[in-house]
């Protein structure tokens, strides 16, 4: 069975469109035999048909169960380590400052702080801001990427291991975190409009609580101020819908950025809004289980340090602090290890998901991936003898 390429390179399912009839079902027209069509072939996590959004979810949360080594594991290891490395930078910066600190904490009462005292305070937390962006940005990039390429196998019901996945994901972090940033700063021309925008009503909302004589001209502040946010905040979000599934031809396809950016505008194209809401659902979903985890952990770690902190003096110093502290700022930054996997996880998932979905509808992708997975497609049924059409033209 041969297949034409599109402009996607590289042989296997994932490498480009496919030829065939868009949209032919698997198992012909309804009522073959009196039975119906059979199931669609389902060798992986999702059935190869066009997916509903119970497809999409329950795929996802499928990927992450049958591969918690890879999935889980690998998401732990990589936001681990930037952890401890932010940290690092942490403990680092505070010991090239740690003077400076003290004397602000030792300052006599109503005594202004000096700027050549806060200026190293500055330096070294933008220091440890960038680190911190740069870290967060690479260790994103390097889980959205993973979680792809387990994906990819997944699908096809095939095996997915540690090192395998990282071998396929650690070469398109490059041409990943680019596609974030090309996207990103696209999407951030109107975003930034809409931020003005923001800005300008809340100065007329200052205004008018200042006792302004002119209302009318406060409110007319408010009124365009508001209005051209929502007039911008539009276009940015459509621009982040159209651009969402760059990151799957980035790892699927091996598209670079540009071409990946390309690639994901035409598949949204007429289905802009399931993309959306389902993108939209994926990241509130995962953003509830990740809140509702830390506040639990942060409510028992409570415990402990509301025991301790009525043994502290009534000019407590910083090591006794710390010691008080301790248990609640470890569990936190556990807290935070676990939402980190959860919103790179499930939401990346369900992003690959609706990427495949959409070659599934517009590019008669799911024959290639039954063969892809040693699936043959289910028999036509017979067709019914008729008047002869009009030649096929191959």
């Amino acid at each position: 069975m041969s297949h034409t390429m599109g402009p996607g390179p590289g042989p296997g399912p994932y490498g480009g469109p496919y030829g065939g009839a868009p949209g032919a079902p698997y198992g012909g027209a309804p009522g073959w035999g009196g039975w119906g069509p059979p199931p669609p072939p389902k060798p992986g996590v999702i059935p190869l048909q066009p997916l509903t959004v119970g497809d999409l979810l329950n795929g996802a949360v499928s990927t992450i169960g049958r591969y918690k080594k890879p999935v889980i594991g690998l998401a732990t290891a990589v936001f681990g380590t930037s952890s401890v490395l932010v940290v690092l930078a942490l403990l680092i910066a505070f010991s090239a400052v740690s003077d400076t600190v003290y004397d602000l904490i030792d300052l006599p009462h109503g005594r202004d702080p000096e700027w050549a005292q806060i200026q190293p305070l500055l330096v070294a937390f933008v220091c440890v801001w960038v680190v911190a962006v740069a870290v967060y940005l690479l260790s994103m990039a390097i889980v959205q990427a993973s979680m792809l390429a387990v994906l990819q196998q997944a699908v096809l019901g095939g095996p997915a291991t540690f090192g395998s996945v990282w071998r396929q994901a650690l070469p398109r972090v490059p041409a990943l975190i680019g596609t974030g940033l090309l996207s990103g700063l696209i999407a951030m021309v109107p975003a930034v409009l809409a931020l003005t925008g923001f800005t300008v009503a809340l100065i007329g909302a200052s205004l008018l609580g200042a006792g302004e004589e002119d209302a009318g001209t406060a409110g007319a502040i408010i009124a365009i101020g508001f209005i051209g946010a929502l007039v911008t905040v539009v276009p940015a979000v459509w621009l982040w819908v159209k651009f969402s599934l760059a990151p799957a031809a980035v790892v699927f396809e091996k598209q670079g950025p540009i071409a990946a950016m390309r690639r994901s505008w035409g598949l949204v194209r007429g289905r802009w809004w399931p993309v959306f809401g389902i993108s939209l659902l994926a990241y509130l979903i995962a953003a509830v289980i990740a809140g509702v985890i830390q506040q639990v952990l942060s409510m028992m770690a409570m415990i402990p340090t509301m025991a301790s902190a009525p043994g502290l003096g009534p000019e407590p110093d910083l090591s006794e602090l710390l010691s008080v502290f301790a248990v609640y700022i470890v569990v936190a930054l556990v807290a935070q290890l676990i939402g980190y996997v959860i919103q790179s996880t499930f939401p990346p998932l369900v992003n690959g998901l609706l990427y495949v979905d959409q070659r599934i509808r517009k590019e008669n992708l799911a024959p290639v991936l039954a063969e892809a997975a040693g699936m043959a497609a289910p028999a036509q049924p017979p067709v019914p003898p008729g008047p002869p059409g009009p030649p096929v033209t191959p």
